[in-house]
């Protein structure tokens, strides 16, 4: 997926660009690049589809990819003094030599728990992951400058999305389910704040399966067919409904892990976002199995919307873009 914004002179967001290119089953796995060369291919029919001329890319390591930590060190230590002590820290941590590894941090403020210190957020990936990245950017003609965690970029445009709700999104407790072919993640976010992290094993590539069986379609016409709608007229009656009562299931049962692994007892929104999220009437079940509002994600709520943009496509495919649009955003953000 790709995503580009600006800014007018106003300040206000303006998308520029949206494309989406799928990849073909096992080509990616699990976060490892398993077919590089055809990834590659896509990357660079991406970025020509799209018509952008900008060079510089942010891109994201999926959370299995990437170790983070957040740790108390002592305020007022110079940069050299910071780095080192931050090296220490992670040695702790990573199972690897920091050879192998690329290693970054950020300091996100005071430490609630004591004076005179700081919380610092610490992040290392395998640098083959990271270079695996680095060249399917490079091979499409780009720069990469920026290489976030998925789940932190959908948390950055969810962030933007949740100071647009009433009394700007104060104390309003979201659960974020990003929908994907193989996974479903869960963020449940409070004040900018993470209550709860889970992943789940369940996805759309289910619903692919369930479509190959009943129809004899290869994999591949399976995929393309359910995203283009053109499917048999039984399709919804004999499959879809059941797949997202089931899914709407799934999504309720990680509520209820929520609810009794922490303290909490509601939600006042249920987010649903990812390149599977936009099955015909999930989150009507989804509400009807929890009986929290839930609604579809539109990653460009409140954006101007610009000329190189096929409106009508980008309105179907709204909540497909989260993590890319949160990605974009880093352009705005030192």
């Amino acid at each position: 997926m790709l995503v580009e914004l600006s800014r007018n002179k106003a300040g206000n967001l303006v998308l520029e660009r949206c494309e989406i290119e799928p990849l073909e089953s096992g080509w990616v796995t699990d976060g490892n690049i398993e077919k590089f060369d055809e990834v590659a291919d896509v990357v660079r029919r991406l970025v020509k589809k799209s018509g952008t001329r900008t060079k510089n890319v942010a891109m994201a390591l999926p959370p299995s990819a990437v170790i983070s930590k957040k740790v108390i060190l002592p305020d007022g230590l110079s940069e050299a003094d910071l780095e080192a002590q931050v090296e220490t820290e992670a040695n702790k941590y990573i199972p690897f030599s920091l050879d192998e590894v690329s290693l970054d941090f950020c300091v996100i403020g005071p430490s609630s728990a004591s004076t005179g210190d700081i919380e610092v957020l610490i992040a290392a990936s395998r640098k083959e992951k990271v270079q695996d990245r680095e060249g399917l950017a490079e091979a499409a003609g780009l720069k990469p400058i920026v290489m976030d965690v998925e789940s932190y970029a959908s948390r950055l445009a969810m962030t933007r999305l949740i100071e647009n709700m009433p009394d700007k999104g104060l104390d309003t407790i979201v659960a974020l389910f990003e929908i994907g072919s193989l996974t479903t993640s869960l963020q449940v976010i409070k004040n900018d704040e993470v209550l709860y992290e889970r992943d789940q094993a369940f996805g759309g590539a289910q619903l692919t399966q369930l479509i190959v069986r009943q129809y004899g379609f290869s994999q591949e016409e399976a995929e393309a067919k359910k995203r283009s709608g053109d499917l048999p007229e039984d399709y919804e009656s004999s499959i879809l409904q059941s797949f997202v009562e089931n899914m709407a299931q799934e999504i309720g049962r990680a509520l209820q892990f929520f609810f009794t692994s922490t303290p909490h007892n509601r939600i006042d929104y249920v987010m649903l976002a990812g390149g599977s999220s936009a099955l015909s009437g999930l989150p009507q079940a989804v509400t009807q199995q929890t009986s929290f509002d839930c609604q579809l994600v539109n990653a460009f709520d409140g954006m101007e919307i610009g000329s190189g943009v096929k409106e009508n496509k980008m309105k179907r495919e709204a909540s497909f873009y989260l993590t890319a649009c949160g990605l974009a955003l880093r352009r705005f953000i030192q």
